[in-house]
């Protein structure tokens, strides 16, 4: 009679239970695995025989089947190690009966028995947990990171020896609980500051409103007038990662093999910057397996976008969608994925080829072809899901050489927190966190205007030809701006505002 023990997989981020069948047949000592897996599960024969000899148990001298149900989805990776070789040893008597509907196992056993650390721990426990799982045995380095799920008992073993003699009562696992709000600091510190940053007060506005209600920025000016370190003040004046926020940047971190294992809970929000070079594929995510891009690594975070408009144009506009709807779903011939891309885009570029078009010190060389070729590599679309485009000026000599220090970040920071809390409150019945996630409907409701600022939007509206799209960022960012300013109702003097933050 076949015995079945569990474990479970990620697609995605989405996790699904794995029922691991042993059973035997009278014939040729052999091991059969079946159930779809790739390379690595194949070769988990040669690892699990010499596991279970080298932790001083017998192998089964006849044919060993192992399914791995459901055996219609596709089994990837060497965490199903564990949950092989205790099915082996509890068909063989070597293990007692245990509770093993509740009980899941993660690992890769290595030749000596040994377990070793695997990718996905958190996804994978926190999915276990709401498939009514009670309890995880997994490998020891993987511990800390499974002990922020609360409400599951997760045990770490080193190896296979003590993995048995739990099961057989012979000795305690090691089991870990940690709270998340004890690892995330409020008092960040980073390696820039606005204060390091002279002049540029209206860009550093501008980035205060964008923070504020996490909309898109786009920078254009000359080399060297600071947008590269504006662009990498930006994240210290954002808020500081909730518990919620920081378990969702954990698992997408943990599912794309990026965590730190000394580290085990990603506390600071992200900030990517790929270079100009990257495929669609390894901005937007994908492969034959895939896995998260850059858009899905710099959820809740940063995406930085240096010389915007070196980037392919495909690459660019792949980005359309996900900052429509802040998730990117990758669809493949037997699979659909759909990652979290809940990102602020920060782009820089030089208004021209040359660099210096408008520059009030160096004479562009540029002609008017060249110009309009180098800006329409930038389309309509991408630019009207971009709520703040700014002009940045080269400093003079007198603001280079002043002694006047700016303003801090963490001052800042303050005040992008209280415009948080006002949006969270007032969306807590939406499902939504910022004033750049509002939708149509939710303009209507959250962004009324008096008469008087009615007519003053149509003017607007009128004078820069505003696409519907861009009327409705213009309300967000007017939203925004009230919120910094702790007004309940959108003015005049807020819209005003709002339209001086798309002038490229």
């Amino acid at each position: 009679m076949a015995v079945t023990t569990k474990s479970a997989l990620t697609t995605g981020l989405d996790v699904y239970e794995v029922n691991v069948e042993v059973d035997s047949v009278n014939s040729i000592p052999s091991v059969a695995i079946i159930g779809l897996g790739d390379t690595a599960i194949s070769e988990a024969k040669e690892r699990l025989r010499l596991a279970i000899k080298n932790s001083g148990f017998s192998f089964p001298q006849t044919k060993v089947v192992i399914n791995l149900a459901p055996a219609d989805i596709k089994k990837e990776g060497s965490s199903y190690d564990l949950a092989m070789a205790v099915g082996i040893l509890l068909k063989e008597g070597i293990i007692k009966d245990f509770d093993n509907q509740s009980t899941a196992f993660l690992g890769e056993l290595s030749l000596d028995g040994t377990l070793r650390a695997v990718n996905g721990i958190l996804p994978i426990v926190f999915g276990l947990y709401d498939l009514g799982f009670k309890k995880v045995i997994l490998p020891y380095e993987n511990l800390e990171e499974a002990s922020f799920i609360d409400n599951i008992e997760t045990l770490g073993a080193k190896s296979l020896t003590e993995v048995v003699s739990y099961l057989n009562g012979e000795m305690e696992l090691k089991g870990l609980k940690q709270n998340v709000e004890d690892f995330l600091d409020e008092d960040e510190t980073f390696q820039t500051d606005f204060s390091f940053i002279k002049g540029q007060m209206m860009a550093k506005r501008a980035l205060e409103i964008a923070a504020s209600g996490a909309h898109n920025v786009l920078m254009s000016g000359s080399p060297g007038s600071g947008k590269t370190m504006l662009a990498k003040a930006f994240t210290s004046i954002l808020p500081p990662l909730s518990k919620k926020e920081a378990i969702e940047l954990t698992k997408i971190y943990s599912v794309s093999g990026l965590l730190d294992r000394k580290k085990p809970l990603i506390t600071k929000r992200p900030f990517r910057s790929p270079h100009h070079s990257a495929s669609p594929v390894g901005i937007i995510g994908g492969g034959s397996n895939p896995r998260p891009g850059e858009i899905t690594l710099a959820h809740r975070g940063v995406l930085f976008l240096d010389e915007m408009v070196e980037f392919p144009r495909q690459t660019l506009e792949v980005l359309r969608q996900p900052l429509e709807d802040n998730v990117v779903t990758i669809s493949r011939a037997q699979m659909s994925i759909q990652y979290p891309a809940n990102f602020i885009l920060i782009g820089a570029m030089n208004p021209c080829p040359c660099g210096f078009l408008g520059d009030k010190r160096k004479q562009c060389s540029c002609s008017e072809f060249q110009i309009n070729r180098y800006k329409g590599r930038l389309s309509g679309p991408l630019l009207d899901r971009i709520d703040i485009q700014l002009k940045i000026e080269r400093l003079d000599e007198n603001e280079l050489t002043s002694d006047t220090t700016s303003e801090k970040s963490s001052d800042i920071r303050k005040r992008v927190i209280a415009a948080r809390k006002i949006q969270a409150e007032r969306y807590k019945d939406e499902g939504i966190l910022t004033n750049s996630e509002l939708n149509a409907k939710l303009i209507k409701k959250y962004c009324k205007l008096d008469k008087e600022a009615k007519d003053f939007l149509k003017n607007a509206i009128n004078k820069f030809n505003l696409s519907a799209r861009a009327y409705d960022r213009l309300l967000k960012i007017s939203r925004t701006i009230a919120d910094l300013e702790n007004k309940k109702d959108i003015e005049i003097s807020h819209i005003a505002q709002a339209i001086q933050l798309r002038s490229y």
